[in-house]
């Protein structure tokens, strides 16, 4: 969680920020320098719809700048993050996998109306990259890829300080290029797309990997941790790793490999200077011995594969705002395009 800055400190113009999750929504009062005045989560509740949500979320922001001794009228304008397919010029969600009643929501123009001012649209993963990028791990680059580590892998580029949102409203999507091309390469869990990163180095593919090689009969501690039926995930992945159990370290190991692989594709192409790694699937991160070996992985595949001079000259680095990165970037966003 973000520190909190007293409204005395702050600078005008405030912004709202809010990131759309399958569970929950948090949102944020933000101002001209990327300080938050004032956070509420507030629960999804998916199946009342996306109507449903933009009015508790538009009573939330209602109560939260009264709270805060602002008005309304201070808000410039709004920033909204939501999952999946959109078409961001229309202001339409499309077909979110995790939001299955919001389908074809005019969502950009139903919160415009109900909060009074602008609103900026754009996809999750995108807002998370634009919080670090504002104000986060890579405040100090013109120009930044993010890769979201989590069930999938989600991603975010910005160039020179604009977001890289395609077309069709689907640049960006790191998780879909292809690692390895091998006509019995791994599929994804989520999209079906064969040989792609997100089969390799998201959290629900590094938890099928293990559970495959423990299929297989390899010996690990983690055989004793799933009796009882139960769930394998990365966090005991990491834990059993810290633990010096062989075979957990070895797949966290492999698909910080693949990441690294995909991260030479990333750069050889768009060149940004710098690549954070944020989502939840951090190991620990730089705190955790495990993290740090994950991360040290990912740069040595990818410094082995890359050509010199983007090799010395790229960071890569751990996100550093975490859950707030998205509500962050999304009042970044709203920000950037008034």
């Amino acid at each position: 969680m973000q520190e909190i800055t007293p409204l005395e400190k702050s600078k005008l113009p405030y912004f709202v920020g809010i990131d759309v999750g399958g569970t929950n929504t948090k949102i944020g009062i933000v101002d001209d320098s990327g300080q938050t005045l004032g956070e509420v989560t507030i629960p999804t509740i998916e199946e009342e719809g996306p109507q449903g949500l933009i009015s508790r979320a538009g009573e939330a922001i209602r109560q939260k700048t009264a709270e805060l001794g602002i008005s309304m009228g201070d808000l410039k304008s709004a920033g909204l993050g939501t999952p999946g397919p959109m078409d961001t010029d229309k202001g339409l969600i499309l077909e979110p996998m995790n939001l299955p009643h919001w389908r074809h929501f005019p969502v950009r123009d139903r919160l415009s109306q109900d909060l009074g001012i602008p609103v900026a649209f754009t996809n999750d993963a995108n807002a998370a990259a634009y919080g670090e990028y504002w104000v986060g791990s890579g405040r100090e680059s013109k120009s930044m890829i993010m890769l979201t580590l989590g069930t999938g892998v989600g991603g975010g580029i910005i160039i020179d300080g604009l977001l890289v949102e395609g077309v069709n409203s689907f640049g960006a999507e790191c998780g879909h290029i292809i690692v390895d091309s091998r006509a019995d390469a791994r599929v994804c869990v989520w999209g079906g797309g064969r040989g792609e990163l997100e089969a390799y180095s998201s959290a629900s593919a590094v938890a099928a990997r293990a559970r495959a090689l423990l299929d297989e009969g390899r010996d690990s501690l983690l055989v004793d941790r799933l009796k009882g039926g139960v769930e394998l995930t990365t966090l005991m992945l990491s834990e059993e790793a810290e633990r010096g159990d062989a075979l957990s370290l070895e797949v966290i190991l492999e698909a910080a490999t693949y990441l690294g692989i995909g991260i030479v594709t990333l750069v050889h192409t768009l060149d940004p200077g710098a690549v954070i790694l944020g989502g939840a699937m951090n190991f620990g991160g730089r705190e955790n011995p495990v993290g740090r070996n994950f991360r040290q992985r990912v740069e040595e595949e990818f410094r082995n594969r890359a050509f010199e001079v983007v090799s010395k000259n790229t960071l890569i680095d751990f996100a550093s705002l975490g859950g707030d990165a998205g509500y962050i970037g999304a009042a970044g966003f709203a920000r950037s395009s008034v």
